[in-house]
């Protein structure tokens, strides 16, 4: 089993992107293509990184290629080549409710009860907008 501390060590910079490509292609993929979708210089520098991936235990050799074999993004819904956070869910919802209350429950008159709502529904929405943007940016 690989190492906690060896995986932050493995996925950095270039190594970091070169799981990245892999895990989006989602079928076997070749050093030659890590090459061309990252337009790195050279397939030795893709197999370079690639090596490292795999004494990491992150990926592994299937057929005519690399596939992921441990996934590291745990809080993330891959739908297709797309990575998106769990956190986003969040956003959207409260972005959602935040206009229905807006729209259609506002009161004649502001009361109390409704300042309270919206209050902390926009709390909510800058909350889960700030950890999305901090996921994402961790990620890519």
């Amino acid at each position: 089993m690989v190492e906690p501390a060896a995986q932050e060590v493995a996925l950095q910079g270039t190594t970091l992107r070169v799981y990245r490509y892999i895990y989006r292609q989602g079928k076997p993929v070749g050093i030659h293509d890590v090459q061309r979708g990252l337009g790195l210089a050279s397939s030795s520098t893709a197999h370079y990184h690639v090596q490292k991936l795999l004494g990491s235990g992150l990926i592994k050799a299937e057929g005519d290629g690399y596939v992921v074999d441990r996934i590291i993004y745990e809080n993330f819904v891959r739908i297709r080549r797309t990575l998106i956070p769990i956190q986003a869910t969040f956003a959207t919802f409260f972005g959602a409710t935040l206009i229905v209350m807006l729209v259609f429950v506002r009161p004649p008159t502001l009361e109390s009860g409704y300042v309270l709502g919206l209050a902390v529904n926009l709390i909510a929405l800058s909350a889960s907008i700030l950890e999305t943007a901090r996921s994402l940016r961790q990620t890519l």
